[in-house]
């Protein structure tokens, strides 16, 4: 046995917080936590329940296919995985691995309710006692809801989740929870059953304008089957029957995922009436991802009392969640907690909620009580409390944080501080919006599970947790609300909205991008063959509205949406026309299905979806690319689609547009000029074309448009527009303003493949791809990434006059290695470094008064010279600059700055003398 080698943490399935699995065949997967460098896995046994043994042969360890016979019952197995090396000598044998199955064979139990509720969406309270008699040694307690339910034994709440079962769409499927509730009845005695319910996502009221519709139903309902076991064999099911006791009258009164939630705690739960029986016949499926926790708890960063008495609250980070308080106030005191995210003009920032209340209300029975809505959460950074008599005691309030338990796996560190804190803009963005589903949104009346926005950051998502359950079992939804429309995906997944539009590009591509990213990233190739059928629909959906040239024009389109020059009430209003954006697509989208079905083995659909992807690659190129090597919208997303999906592949080709896309971006000093569409693209498209000077001074802008705009102004989440908030502090006049969507987020996975330099070099990282791009302007960068090969780590770091890279490879995979000078690398397991001559820099012409634009653009230090200085004498100098210059223009300053008062032509004069003497002392 090798001492050496170490098998770690053994998955069945996708998660690794529950032992529970919803099939009887779950695969399984394993990780090598400790090997010598250079060690290869020859093959694996795994040991089942201590006893019968499987051997597999080669290095395969992820989604491993069951090899035992299936899972039949509810009771607790084990299983444990050792690895052999080349030479057959196994490691130890794993920890052992819990697995339950969580299926019900046959679900019996109906969905109850409240039988005579007095108004929509009332809360309800369900009971029942019952015996559980001597010698029980199983119970499992499976939760199915039409709203959010709380289920507890005796007054014990039975486990740590919230807002479960979570949001599906409802109309095709429900989740149940399993639960192990023997340790609650370990006694044989009468017990008592109840279970707070609300309306949740169910009941909600969907839409925009005043008004929403409930889409659902009017009223929550619940299904519970409790499943004991006893050790002389026999079983028992507990269900929910019109036997339940059910009443809309107790402490919770009304809740409401955007209204918030009211609690009365005089209220004492009246007699209840026996139960309705709401829907039958319904098999609920067992959950596949993680549900929702509470994550960490944040503590106020300070506590302001207002004039009126009112404390407002600032927790110093922009979170999803909910406040706990602990009280003890007089019977009859009612307690408000109002939520923002930003504050505009000294108060509370809520027009952006538009008609979410985001209101939550206490009133006290005088006990001493902890408070926490049960039913809602709201996106906020401050809260402002009513009621409260008194100072209050920090200790007494907290921000509870709440998102689907995924787990982290992706870490970055660099030399600049606010790129740093971009990062963590983007994961704190990523938690609060995979809260069930991954919405867009989570504080106004929206919330939803925008398509468009998840297509786009998938492979962020992908990078910074392990989302391949969560996004999968989202993908189970678009498959079926797909499915009602002939192929069309809808804007939102559950569909809410039901707007009945035809296909629109980039949105409906996450049919086709989501699976592919979770196939190569998570090595799950099981994700394609079951959205297989899906992904070709969508692409079908689309045919009928293209010309036989393979173009798809002349329908409306969201496009780039959000592009920064957009006016704020038009925010589709891009600068690269919807049709080049649909066309881009159909091709992206046809291809990715070729692919998936050239790893599925369907022969016969490789070449017709590839005849699909190559006749739209032909139109395009005719259509909106120029002989010269433009683009006819000469725009960055229109280059950056053309060469970041690959449909020019000519190299003389795509360096004309990599220059031109270097030129357009040099064209607006530097700034972002993308929407939801061409901002993930762009850096890899100027890399791709060696423009990696350009692409860094994009990343590491910091005036607006540019992702470290907001950071610069307090930003701890990524906004929904570039300029969500306006550079005095007032809030974006646009009647769609979020200060938490993480879409512009979407270039954080360029961070880790391209700025640190790790990626996957096929599915899984079973072979890594270590490729860094050193920016002139920093220091050092780093990444950390937990795959499902093993953990991955990364980057490189400047000193002198050389450049150090590092790449930590897991034992489960091997690296190829390109580095800047040229060179190339293969490498196996272990910790590898190498050290290359920093490039020489560029020698720049003096920056004078005389200097053209674009000497002064190409020179960053100047340019932010020029600009401040501007902006000193006044900011709107520097704005009516910036709007009007072409900084690719080789005429003098003074001809783009003829309206300037002259002491801002011996200012800037002065300015950059300054600086060249600055330098000459450096230098000398």
């Amino acid at each position: 046995m090798s001492a050496l080698v170490r098998v770690g943490t053994v998955v069945a399935e996708h998660r690794r917080d529950s032992p529970f699995v919803a099939t009887d065949r779950p695969r399984l997967s394993w990780i090598i936590d400790a090997a010598p460098t250079g060690w290869r896995q020859s093959g694996a046994q795994i040991r089942f329940d201590g006893g019968e043994v499987a051997h597999l042969e080669g290095a395969e360890h992820t989604l491993q296919p069951w090899p035992f016979a299936a899972l039949s019952d509810d009771l607790t197995h084990t299983v444990e995985v050792r690895v052999a090396d080349a030479s057959g000598t196994f490691s130890g044998w794993s920890e052992p691995r819990e697995v339950r199955l969580a299926s019900v064979s046959e679900w019996s139990a109906p969905f109850i309710g409240l039988a005579d509720p007095d108004r929509p969406a009332q809360p309800v309270l369900l009971s029942r006692n019952f015996v559980v008699r001597e010698g029980v040694i199983g119970a499992l307690a499976h939760v199915a809801a039409y709203g959010i339910a709380e289920v507890s034994i005796d007054g014990v709440v039975i486990d740590d989740t919230v807002l479960g079962p979570g949001w599906t769409s409802y109309d095709n499927r429900v989740l149940h929870d399993t639960v192990d509730v023997l340790p609650l009845l370990d006694r044989a005695d009468s017990h008592s059953l109840a279970v707070r319910l609300t309306g949740g996502w169910f009941t909600e009221e969907y839409g925009f304008g005043p008004a929403g519709t409930r889409v659902y139903g009017e009223q929550p309902s619940v299904a519970l089957e409790l499943h004991l076991a006893f050790a002389d064999g026999s079983r028992e099911v507990i269900r929910t029957d019109e036997t339940w006791s059910a009443t809309g009258d107790w402490q919770v009164v009304d809740s409401g995922i955007y209204a918030g939630e009211t609690v009365d705690l005089r209220r004492s739960p009246a007699a209840g009436t026996p139960a309705l029986i709401a829907q039958t016949g319904i098999s609920p499926e067992p959950r596949t991802l993680e549900p929702v926790r509470r994550i960490e708890e944040v503590a106020p960063v300070s506590i302001e009392r207002l004039p009126s008495g009112t404390h407002r609250l600032d927790f110093g980070q922009n979170l999803v969640g909910r406040l706990r308080l602990s009280v003890a106030d007089p019977h009859g005191t009612e307690i408000i907690v109002r939520h923002a995210e930003v504050l505009e003009h000294g108060e509370l920032g809520t027009r952006p909620l538009r008609r979410a209340a985001a209101t939550d209300r206490f009133i006290l029975d005088g006990e001493h009580r902890t408070l926490e809505p049960m039913g809602t959460f709201h996106g906020f950074r401050y809260a402002e409390i009513t009621g409260w008599p008194g100072e209050l005691d920090p200790a007494a309030v907290r921000a509870v944080v709440l998102h689907t338990d995924m787990r982290r796996t992706g870490w970055f560190d660099s030399s600049h501080e606010l790129l740093n804190r971009l990062h963590e803009n983007v994961v704190w963005s990523m938690r609060g919006n995979f809260l069930s589903v991954p919405t867009d949104c989570p504080q106004r009346d929206e919330r939803m599970g925008w398509t468009g926005d998840v297509q786009v950051f998938a492979p962020t998502a992908a990078t910074l947790y392990d989302s391949n359950a969560f996004l999968g079992n989202w993908l189970r939804d678009l498959a079926f609300e797909q499915s009602k429309r002939d192929g069309i995906v809808p804007f939102v997944v559950p569909d809410v909205l039901r707007y009945p539009v035809g296909p629109t590009a980039a949105w409906g591509d996450a049919a086709t991008v989501v699976p592919t990213v979770l196939a190569d990233r998570f090595g799950d190739e099981e994700v394609l063959s079951g959205q297989f059928e899906s992904m070709k629909a969508w692409v079908d959906s689309i045919l009928p509205f293209v010309d036989s040239d393979g173009l798809w024009e002349g329908h409306i389109q969201l496009g780039d949406w959000l592009d920064p020059e957009a006016p704020p009430e038009l925010p589709g209003a891009a600068k690269t026309p919807g049709d080049i954006v649909a066309t881009a697509h159909l091709f992206r989208s046809a291809d990715l299905v070729a692919r998936a079905a050239a790893r599925l083995g369907r022969v016969d659909l490789v070449s017709e979806y590839g005849a699909i992807a190559e006749r739209t690659r032909s139109g395009f190129l005719r259509a909106y690319v120029t002989p010269g090597g433009r683009m006819t919208a000469d725009a960055p997303t229109a280059y950056a689609m053309a060469l970041s999906y690959g449909i020019v592949t000519d190299a003389a080709q795509r360096q004309q547009l990599g220059d031109r896309l270097a030129h357009v971006s040099r064209r607006s000093s530097f700034h972002i000029a993308t929407g939801f569409v061409g901002t993930p693209l762009v850096l890899d498209a100027l890399v791709d074309t060696g423009h990696a000077d350009v692409a860094g001074r994009l990343l590491l802008q910091t005036s607006f448009p540019s992702w470290l705009y907001p950071v610069t102004m307090g930003a701890t989440t990524v906004w929904e527009r570039w300029d969500s908030m306006l550079p005095d502090g007032s809030i974006n006049p646009g009647e769609m303003t979020s200060f938490n969507h993480y879409a512009f987020g979407a270039v954080v996975d360029w961070l880790y493949r391209r700025l640190a330099g790790i990626a996957p070099g096929s599915t899984g990282y079973r072979r890594i791809r270590f490729a860094p791009t050193p920016l002139d302007n920093l220091d050092r960068a780093s990444a950390t990434l937990d795959t499902p090969s093993g953990r991955v780590a990364g980057g490189w770091e400047r000193t002198d006059q050389a450049i150090h890279f590092s790449l930590t490879v897991p034992a489960h995979s091997s690296a190829e290695v390109h580095l800047p000078d040229g060179t190339a690398h293969d490498v196996g397991s272990g910790t590898h470094s190498w050290v290359i001559a920093a490039p020489a820099g560029v020698e720049l012409p003096v920056p004078s008064l005389g200097s053209s634009f674009r000497e002064i653009a190409d020179d960053r230090e100047a340019l932010a010279t020029v600009l401040g200085v501007l902006r000193t004498h006044d900011p709107a100098y520097e704005a009516l600059v910036q709007r009007r210059v072409d900084w690719n223009v080789t005429d003098p300053l003074p001809a783009g700055l003829f309206d300037m008062p002259p002491q801002v032509f011996g200012a800037l004069a002065g300015a950059l003398d300054a600086l060249t003497q600055a330098r000459t002392v450096q230098t000398g």
